[in-house]
């Protein structure tokens, strides 16, 4: 019986982190700190505003406008790969630094 129950307790506590990792962050300092597998957690469409957020501000310090199409697709997957390579990794620095790495391709901001 004291099986189940720590069976039980560990299967909602698993859930709640679950659940938990299902929401996207309200603020710039709850996103800062979302780890790669973290976000992986997450459902597509909070990911992907996730990873918005955090590309927009991220270019904004820098100087540059995120693009979409080629430059934009380009940045992604090396976002991708970032986080493939280090999961543990915050998104906002693996995003950063894929900016920083492409910024003299990319628009300046006006």
């Amino acid at each position: 019986m004291t099986r189940n129950i720590l069976v039980a307790a560990a299967a909602l506590l698993v859930a709640s982190a679950a659940a938990q990792a299902q929401l996207a962050p309200t603020n710039f300092d709850q996103a800062a700190y979302i780890t790669c597998k973290e976000a992986h957690a997450m459902q597509p469409e909070p990911r992907k505003m996730l990873a918005i957020y955090l590309a927009n501000h991220a270019a904004a310090y820098r100087g540059v406008v995120i693009p979409d199409g080629e430059q934009g697709a380009k940045l992604a997957l090396l976002v991708r790969g970032g986080c493939t390579l280090a999961p543990d990794a915050y998104l906002f620095t693996v995003i950063d630094r894929a900016i920083l790495a492409e910024m003299s391709q990319l628009p300046k901001r006006k």
